[in-house]
């Protein structure tokens, strides 16, 4: 069963980037290669702090548009209620 993913990306200055997936281990490792120009690489986003698995690309495309909606403050909490300490999630792959 193939997933799809909801992410959101920071800089270590606290730029945040919400993006959508279905390989989210090599879509991170892109972000961190920095190897697609744009917001990402301009603003060296680069530490995964959330992701959330849906079942289909439809579910993904609209949780995606719609944390793309939310101002920061929300963004924040949405990130802290699973990972409070901001820790790279990526950090062991």
């Amino acid at each position: 069963m193939k997933e799809f993913y909801v992410y959101i990306m920071a800089s270590r200055n606290g730029v945040l980037y919400v993006g959508m997936t279905n390989d989210l281990e090599i879509r991170v490792k892109q972000h961190k290669a920095q190897q697609t120009p744009g917001f990402t690489q301009k603003y060296n986003v680069t530490l995964l702090m959330f992701f959330e698995t849906f079942p289909t690309a439809l579910q993904a495309i609209e949780a995606e548009k719609k944390i793309k909606g939310w101002r920061r403050e929300k963004k924040v909490k949405l990130i802290e209620s699973k990972n409070p300490t901001w820790r790279d999630l990526s950090e062991d792959w």
